[in-house]
């Protein structure tokens, strides 16, 4: 479903990826780990165009987002292709991003309508239905200045699943939140992996990342240092610089 190879991405003098290669199968939850700065955030930017690579190559779900020449060089496709491409992508984020003028049904209705083109008659009852399944359909007519935090972060995940996405993406969902609001919305994510979303996710959460994800893929200084399914990276990680972070989080 993901395909990366070889990105490269720089902020000004920065070397923020210094050639990140992954690959994810559909149905899978990978965990994203590692210290700050360490360019967890930034390769979720890179896979939905929130940020453009300047070397390597992405697919998603078998179509190229971004292709490399012989020099290594990344070029995107037309802006409409990207546009198409990156619908195969939800991303949810660690702020929630959320429209504080509209509705939460109007925050989830939004993007089908004005992006797919979807008539409302279509989009109204899967959205309930989404807000039922994150156990919100009680705030269907509530405004988001309304809602806790964790219900934000519902709220957040019930829109990117809104546009029928065939990958979620979920950057630090958790760490804007009172640790006793964290539990709600692992525990719709945990959900969603049991139903087979195919699901990266970069946290601090360890206990979700051990017990929920199938890989853990450790970043440090913008590079993949570990890649490895998540019991086996949990029991015994190889690299110091794991095991360091893992004694400073668990």
């Amino acid at each position: 479903m993901v395909r990366a190879s070889g990105l490269h991405k720089h902020f000004g003098a920065l070397h923020v990826l210094r050639g990140v290669s992954l690959t994810v199968e559909r149905g899978e939850v990978v965990a994203i780990l590692g210290p700050s700065g360490s360019g967890k955030s930034t390769l979720l930017r890179c896979l939905n165009h929130l940020e453009t690579i300047e070397r390597g190559c992405i697919e998603i779900a078998g179509e190229t987002l971004a292709s490399a020449d012989a020099a290594g060089a990344s070029s995107y496709p037309s802006d409409s292709e990207v546009r198409r491409i990156c619908q195969r992508t939800g991303m949810v984020f660690q702020h929630f991003n959320l429209f504080p003028h509209l509705s939460v049904l109007g925050n989830l209705i939004e993007a089908p309508i004005t992006v797919r083109k979807l008539a409302r008659a279509e989009v109204v009852p899967r959205a309930e239905a989404l807000l039922a399944k994150v156990g919100l359909a009680d705030k269907r007519d509530v405004y988001p200045g309304r809602l806790s935090g964790g219900q934000k972060q519902r709220v957040a995940i019930a829109r990117a699943l809104a546009m029928q996405p065939d990958i979620l993406l979920f950057d630090e969902p958790t760490s804007a939140l009172d640790p006793e609001l964290t539990g709600e919305v692992l525990r719709t994510m945990r959900q969603l992996a049991e139903e087979r979303m195919t699901m990266l996710v970069v946290t601090h959460e360890m206990a979700f990342a051990r017990e929920v994800a199938h890989r853990v893929v450790f970043m440090d200084a913008g590079q993949i240092v570990e890649d490895r399914p998540a019991a086996d990276f949990f029991a015994a990680p190889r690299h110091e610089r794991a095991r360091a972070f893992l004694a400073h989080m668990l």
